[in-house]
């Protein structure tokens, strides 16, 4: 077995369980994918698929690119004979810190943050589309927590206790996910390692085909320059809704709408409308836990507050 780094912090929530990926063996280039909830993972998933495949063809994402830490989707030892089983570089999805993952030399990491105000209402909108069958799979998830907490109808009632509730004896936010504010943490004092990279949601917006090559160029691929605008094509917002019935694949049963409700807008600010100047003080309590630089980032992305690697703290 690839020697690993370290023992991966522990990690249960209704949604995950860091000790799944014990049943996980490395091969070398293989990729993680690794965000807190609602913060560009499909979209990464997608666009590492764009690279390695070098097709804009849609296919099932979950399928191709599996979610190693859900304890509510299959059973462990069918996840693993399902990754055993790809021959093609494999990619990776989870929702853990970086403390509760394992770390080898041989992968590579990407991250992606996204401002804790856009995430905490895409999350909302996520939890709220929730079908019976969702709210089955999570229920039976994990016993000892017990049923999946509902999601409120209100969204201010959403984000309070998003913001000041935490599922883990030592989490602060997040409810009923992992904690945000210190996810983001283990990925940013991280971030000098070599096979990480740390990618923004804003950027993806806002350069969309650069953020492509940044990608590109850390995995070491590169596409044919005739196919390379039509994979770009392929990763904007837009034709992923298009596509969507067919990247969600069996996912689209746990979401009302399927994936036209998964992929719901893919803007930022929704917030600025709905929240109160009490509900953003509690963001505003929670976000100087991070380092100034780590809050510029978050709030903003690499093309506004430079280079991650670049910052002092």
């Amino acid at each position: 077995m690839s020697e690993r780094q370290g023992r991966p912090k522990i990690y249960k929530t209704w949604a995950h369980d860091s000790t799944r990926w014990e049943y996980y063996e490395p091969r070398d280039g293989d990729v993680v994918i690794a965000t807190h909830s609602k913060c560009g993972t499909t979209w990464m998933q997608r666009i590492v698929s764009l690279l390695i495949f070098q097709s804009p063809e849609p296919i099932p994402v979950l399928e191709i690119s599996p979610w190693i830490d859900a304890r509510f989707i299959m059973p462990v030892e069918v996840l693993r004979d399902h990754i055993e089983a790809q021959r093609h570089r494999r990619f990776v999805k989870s929702h853990l810190p970086f403390d509760g993952l394992p770390h080898y030399e041989q992968i590579r990491y990407i991250h992606v943050g996204r401002d804790a105000r856009d995430a905490c209402m895409s999350f909302f909108n996520h939890c709220s589309a929730f079908t019976p069958a969702a709210y089955e799979a999570l229920d039976q998830s994990a016993p000892e927590l017990g049923p999946y907490p509902r999601c409120p109808e209100d969204p201010r009632e959403f984000w309070r206790r998003w913001f000041t509730r935490g599922v883990l004896a030592d989490a602060r936010d997040g409810y009923p996910d992992v904690s945000f504010f210190d996810l983001e943490a283990t990925y940013w004092r991280a971030r000098h390692a070599e096979n990480l990279l740390l990618v923004h949601y804003n950027d993806l917006k806002a350069d969309l085909e650069g953020e492509m090559r940044r990608v590109a160029q850390f995995l070491s691929i590169e596409p044919p320059r005739e196919v390379w605008p039509s994979l770009v094509q392929a990763a904007t917002f837009e034709a992923m809704k298009r596509d969507g019935k067919t990247l969600l694949g069996r996912a689209n049963d746990f979401f009302e709408g399927g994936a036209d409700r998964f992929l719901f807008k893919g803007s930022n600010g929704r917030w600025r409308d709905v929240m109160t100047a009490d509900d953003l003080a509690l963001y505003g309590k929670a976000a100087r836990r991070f380092t100034p630089e780590l809050a510029r980032w978050i709030e903003n992305g690499r093309l506004v507050a430079g280079d991650p690697r670049a910052a002092p703290d």
